[in-house]
């Protein structure tokens, strides 16, 4: 069995340990447990998951639930209901409102579930494998389309960080970095403009870090007040305040042995950061209006869309703070700054938007996506992914997005003028333009460093053996 994430949801603590003796001891697969819909329901939203496994009593109402709703929204995740023998009837229905690949009967044995999963994965495994080759069908027979414009795949090759989805150079990078740091307890500090995924990232690394069975709680620190703040974080007592009916029990005692995630840090106010770096130097959390101190195991990961550096240079942040919260430090860059992104993320923009959608759009027209790749994206990816799930609802189904269904500040982009010499890719599909630019981008590196295979490779951020596979590949000479 390859490498999985699967999803679990169920309180059953028999299901629990067959599960990781079977799936986590012996075949290595990333088991998340979730004790309610909800959290079942966050985690697909957060993690790349191949296989969710329900209980049925773990599911409020027989019509609406986790189940059938993630058949519509997650179609391609194969599910697996597994019943109390109290509920037998009604299971064979359930399964088949959700389309489950198998349900089965409690008590349940281990190596039963190991079959059972293997099989759904293997036979999920082929239905993806079933789609390119159909899609990859249907467009090398479509004559009309290829008289007019070339097309890309809407299935195509990228790496990924969970939901982060990427090409570049930069990008991989980051997201290296942030899987070494997701192995530790540091505290990381994500920086990056609006829109550029930060939370995507603190998710990323919560899920794959040793807490990732533990909870995740957001918290965004802009535009409220201290007190409230400190009530959100640290609880409170009842009666601490005028309003304060019951007590509080706030999000770091909420999110103890998990983590929690901080947005907008560089908001807090000088008296607040005091509080907030106790905490991370102690881990002590004294509730308003309460003389006990109380203590709090969680892993603190910070974001802000201003660099925190600036800030301590001009006093408006703390140092000591600041020093403690960048344990790790992840810049995410500005799409503008990777355009070679914007193709893969795109596509699968597209891909997500058609199945949730219903939609069935066969890919994105090469003159479309030729402008798509020249914007400047000041709302970073955040504006890239309305932008198609714009395109998916203008166009038809059965049809291509073209230049017309995008908006109008990107389909007036003139193709004519000559485009930035990092950006400008040939090919015919996402592949063929990625290998292009890849080409390109070493060549120039090389090209600039005079052919010193050491200095490229660290521009690059390749390793030296990385480059020179690079070189070998695309048959790179000095000249």
């Amino acid at each position: 069995m390859r490498y999985s994430t699967i999803v679990l949801l169920t309180a059953d603590k028999q299901i629990i340990q067959a599960a990781h003796e079977v799936l986590v001891a012996e075949n290595d697969c990333r088991l998340i447990t979730c004790e309610s819909e909800r959290e079942a329901f966050g985690v697909l939203a957060d993690v790349d998951c191949e296989l969710l496994i329900c209980s049925d009593d773990m599911l409020e109402d027989p019509s609406d639930n986790l189940l059938i709703n993630s058949r519509i929204k997650y179609p391609s995740i194969p599910r697996i209901l597994i019943a109390s023998e109290v509920s037998t009837k009604a299971s064979p229905e359930l399964a088949s409102r959700a389309a489950a690949f198998m349900y089965l009967i409690k008590p349940i044995r281990a190596t039963q579930l190991e079959i059972v999963v293997k099989r759904a994965l293997e036979i999920s495994e082929l239905s993806k494998r079933h789609r390119l080759l159909s899609r990859e069908l249907k467009l090398s027979i479509d004559d009309n389309i290829f008289q007019t414009t070339k097309s890309e795949d809407i299935k195509s090759p990228w790496s990924r960080f969970e939901k982060l989805i990427y090409v570049s150079p930069k990008m991989d990078e980051l997201c290296a970095l942030a899987r070494q740091a997701a192995a530790t307890e540091i505290p990381i500090l994500i920086q990056g403009e609006t829109g550029t995924g930060k939370e995507l990232m603190a998710r990323a690394v919560h899920y794959n870090s040793s807490r990732k069975n533990s909870p995740l709680h957001v918290q965004n620190c802009g535009g409220f007040p201290d007190d409230v703040l400190h009530s959100e974080l640290f609880g409170h007592v009842e009666g601490a305040y005028a309003g304060a009916l019951s007590s509080r029990l706030g999000l770091f005692r909420a999110s103890d042995g998990g983590t929690i995630f901080l947005d907008e840090i560089s908001e807090v106010s000088p008296a607040f950061q005091v509080s907030l770096l106790r905490f991370l130097q102690e881990g002590e959390v004294k509730p308003l209006g309460s003389d006990k101190t109380l203590f709090s195991d969680v892993r603190v990961i910070a974001a802000s869309n201003r660099p925190l550096e600036k800030l301590v240079k001009q006093g408006k942040f703390r140092q000591d703070l600041y020093y403690r919260l960048k344990g790790f430090q992840l810049d995410i860059p500005p799409l503008r700054q990777r355009l070679e992104d914007v193709p893969a993320l795109a596509t699968h923009f597209l891909e997500r938007t058609s199945e949730v959608s219903g939609r069935h759009i066969l890919g994105i027209a090469m003159d479309a996506l030729k402008r798509l790749s020249r914007h400047n994206y000041p709302g970073n990816v955040r504006e890239l992914q309305m932008e198609i799930n714009r395109c998916v609802a203008v166009a038809g189904d059965d049809s291509y997005i073209l230049t017309r269904h995008l908006s109008q500040s990107i389909a007036n982009i003139d193709l004519d003028e000559e485009a930035p010499a990092d950006f400008e890719v040939d090919g015919a599909t996402l592949k063929e333009m990625v290998e292009s630019l890849e080409k390109h981008l070493v060549s120039k590196a090389l090209e600039r460093h005079r052919w010193n295979q050491k200095r490229a490779a660290d521009q690059l951020g390749l390793s030296r053996v990385g480059i020179a596979n690079k070189i070998k590949r695309y048959k790179l000479k000095e000249i």
